[in-house]
Parts: structure tokens; sequence; C-alpha cells
């Protein structure tokens, strides 16, 4: 189904992201899948339920045409993979994957489950024609408590050793209810970084710091890295952002949409250090059990836009605090990931 975009839609992106953003975009974090390809199972996922809101699937020729109605004027290029959570078929939402990156000659990431071997997972990469790696926490055994999850529970190290071999992109989603700021996320980010210095890490969504109190001591400790990129995929927060590149610099910040999740209409809010969603009346279902989503009034729903422009609006304030030139934009939007991508083709 096509993109309904309105006139206030077309005048925000006028006004606020047009004369921003470059002509060439690669957007490195988006999913495609089809509806058919879910599963039942009888473990709950671990990840929040409202993305789930926005669309039941995202074809490759969706995703594209999206592309036409949000940016138009730009050339953008995206980074797929499939939705990685437990009631999907891996193998089917792969094989998608695989077929749409040849068909639309577009870079692809394989999304893993932590069960499989090195050799495995090498020959599932080869013959996928993939650059990479999409771990995602939801994989991690069923048995392990959602807040006891590590990194290693769904990105094995046998699956580093194999992308460290070959010089992939993994795309890492961070576990565990303290996100970014977590301790043992941290030594293990920074563990990773050192133990495996030929893959290319993103940290997703700025490390799921969506509040500045997901934040805490996180960016003095990673002063200490050297390599580890960022995502702001579906990051609304201004000062996070900020914080990002004051720390890493716009030379390891990408950006990332999160496609079809940020098709949403919404304006995002931090209540004690919780982001709620707050979206027009009735357009996503019944909310009352969902704490990160709340309707507004009618009114204040019919001036919401994407959650992708409210994204790219904060992007560019902060930006703009911490005077980025257009050369080190053009580079967050579009160099910094094309040199990631050709790095790893060229391997």
């Amino acid at each position: 189904m096509s993109l309904q975009v309105r006139e206030a839609d077309r005048q925000f992106y006028r006004d606020h992201l047009e004369d921003f953003l470059p002509d060439v975009i690669i957007d490195v974090h988006t999913h495609i899948w089809r509806k058919e390809f879910r599963v039942p199972t009888y473990t709950s996922t671990r990840g929040p339920v409202w993305p789930r809101r926005v669309a039941e699937e995202n074809t490759v020729e969706e995703l594209l045409d999206t592309y036409a109605h949000m940016f138009p004027g730009k050339q953008v290029t995206p980074l797929i993979f499939g939705w990685p959570e437990r009631d999907v078929d891996l193998e089917r939402t792969n094989a998608y994957t695989s077929w749409a990156a040849r068909r639309h000659q577009l870079p692809a990431l394989l999304v893993t489950t932590p069960s499989w071997s090195a050799s495995e997972v090498e020959e599932r990469v080869r013959k996928g024609g993939f650059i990479g790696l999409k771990p995602y926490v939801d994989q991690a055994p069923p048995h392990i408590p959602a807040q006891e999850i590590t990194i290693y529970d769904f990105l094995p190290r046998q699956q580093l050793e194999v992308a460290d071999a070959h010089g992939w992109l993994v795309m890492l989603h961070l576990p565990r209810p303290a996100r970014l700021r977590d301790p043992l996320n941290l030594e293990h980010l920074l563990e990773i970084e050192a133990t495996y210095p030929n893959l290319k890490l993103i940290v997703a969504h700025i490390g799921r710091a969506y509040c500045e109190e997901d934040v805490g001591e996180a960016f003095t400790i990673l002063r200490a890295s050297r390599q580890l990129l960022f995502d702001f995929s579906a990051n609304t927060n201004i000062k996070v952002m900020e914080q990002a590149l004051r720390t890493v610099g716009p030379q390891r910040i990408v950006f990332g949409s999160d496609l079809p999740v940020v098709r949403m209409r919404m304006r995002r809010i931090c209540e004690d250090g919780r982001y709620v969603n707050l979206v027009p009346p009735g357009l996503y279902g019944d909310l009352h059990d969902d704490p990160h989503m709340r309707e507004v009034s009618t009114a204040e729903g019919e001036r919401l836009t994407f959650f992708l422009y409210e994204e790219l609006l904060a992007f560019r304030r902060a930006a703009e605090v911490c005077g980025l030139g257009s050369a080190e934009i053009a580079d967050v939007f579009y160099g910094n990931a094309a040199r990631l991508i050709a790095m790893v083709e060229r391997r």
C-alpha cells in the first residue's frame, strides 16, 4: 500500500529537511519481509510490540516507494535485512532479502541465530550474497531472562570470529534494560572492538539511548573506542545525538531509518527516563497496555508527521549545535556508509 503523504508532511520536508539532506543517501537500517513469513511461536518477543502496529509487511518495492514519497529529489540506497524476531521464518526472510538485494542491486545483511556454527554462517553469507550479519536480541536462547541477556548470547564468538576474518559489517542491537548505559554492554563493546578489529560494528539506535537517562557514563567510557560506529535509527533525542557526535565524531555516525517502523505518525517525549510515542487517536489500535504509546487529541494528531522526519530534524539540530559542516553531513548520510560497504565488498 502506497504511503499517504499530506500537504503538511510536504511542507515539513521543504521547511526542515530538503536543503539539509544531501542529494545521495545510504540508509543502513531497513527491514523487508512478507506477512506470510510469520510463524507460530511459543516464546514472547523480547522487544517492544508497538513497531508491529505500523506495518504487517514491508516488501522491497514498498521500501523503495517509501523513499520516493518521503525523499523527493533524493537518491536513497537502503542496506536491507529481514525482520529479526522469532515469529518470522528466518529461512524465508533471508532468502527473500537475498533475492531482493540481487534484483535491485542493494547491499544486504543476513539475520542470524546463535545456534549457527561459523562455517554455516560463512556459507549462508556467501550463497546469499550478504555483506554481513544482523543478529538480534530476540534470537537469544529462550531460557535466558530478557534482563540477563548479553551480546554474546545472540552474537556468539564463533560468529564474531568469522565476521572478523572476512571483515564483514555487523549491525548490533544492544540487549538489557539499561541499554547503552549498561556496564556489561559497554565492557563487551570494547572487548569486541579489541578482539575482532577487522569487522565493522554498527551499534543501532545509538545503543537504544532514546532518552538522556539511557546514556549514563557510556560516552565517557566509549571515548576509549576507536572503531565503533553508531546509527541513529528510530532515535529523536537531540541531546543523545550531540553526545554521540562529540564522543566519536561524525566520521563514525551513519544514517539509519528503521523503515518501515518510522513511517509511524508520531512525536516522541521522555517521561521519567522512558520514551513515549504520541500518536493520533485510533490510528494504531488499542494502546491501553503499551507504556510506550499514548494517543493525543484529534487536533494535535492532525499535526503529527512521520517518525522519520522527526528523527531527521533532531539530527539536524544536533548537527547545528555541534557545528557540522556540509561535508561532514554528507559523510553521515552517504560517505561513511559508502566507504564501509566498499571495504566489505572488496574483500
